[in-house]
């Protein structure tokens, strides 16, 4: 009997990824513009760049993450009037993100999850990102929320992986001991040395070819297993 009981999914890169297309980007990084009451769009997101690093590197260090109010509030904007930043800080998380690329499901993304529900699987998402609602949007607006059944944001519980707790956290929302789950992702540093730590039973890392030459495999974050296609995860004796 398969001893594996659940399955979580990183997103940036894993189940979800970015694609580079100018018109979108354009008008995410104009629509914060103006939500922010700035004229000239390209000099307010250099500001709000050069504002985002320091919280970057804080963010890094501490394995933390703020919601969306504090992060505008405390480190982007933190001159405007808090009443202000309060009703404009969930959209500004959004078009930020978009600013970094439009998303899309992983070719293959869909087959996997609904074949692994079917499949008797509880499934979950544990992920790094900004912006409190984007995730929880997304996966009503597409139908797929009611195959979740554990969603671990940063900005909602205030851990960033490679965090155990981010894990753990997962775990005690799917009723699952660590040891019974599958972690997906492709950060071998930021999704796999928590992920170990925190005692889950198998990993899984999904990259190219072309990525994975040139990655560095330690004892710390070595993965159980590696997938070049995202489909390829069905064929894992372990998820069969």
């Amino acid at each position: 009997m398969n001893r594996f009981k659940g399955v979580f999914f990183d997103l940036g890169g894993t189940l979800r990824i970015a694609e580079q297309v100018p018109e979108h980007i354009a008008a995410a990084k104009a629509r914060m513009a103006q939500l922010a009451g700035y004229d000239d769009a390209d000099a307010f997101y250099d500001m709000i760049e050069e504002r985002y690093a320091p919280y970057r590197d804080w963010a890094l260090s501490e394995c933390r993450e703020s919601g969306d109010f504090e992060l505008w509030h405390k480190w982007l904007l933190p001159d405007m009037d808090e009443e202000k930043v309060s009703a404009i800080c969930e959209e500004m998380s959004y078009q930020y993100r978009q600013s970094k690329g439009k998303r899309h499901l992983v070719e293959g993304g869909l087959e996997v999850i609904t074949t692994l529900h079917s499949r008797g699987y509880r499934l979950g998402i544990i992920s790094n990102l900004i912006g409190e609602t984007e995730i929880p949007n997304w996966l009503r607006d597409d139908g797929l929320e009611q195959y979740f059944d554990a969603l671990v944001l940063s900005p909602v519980c205030g851990i960033r992986k490679p965090d155990p707790r981010a894990y753990t956290l997962g775990c005690r929302q799917l009723g699952l001991d660590p040891s019974e789950c599958v972690n997906i992702a492709d950060n071998l540093n930021r999704d796999f040395t928590g992920a170990k730590a925190a005692g889950i039973g198998a990993n899984v890392l999904f990259i190219s070819p072309e990525k994975l030459a040139k990655k560095t495999i330690t004892d710390e974050n070595r993965p159980d297993f590696i997938v070049h296609r995202f489909i390829d995860i069905l064929d894992l004796d372990i998820l069969k």
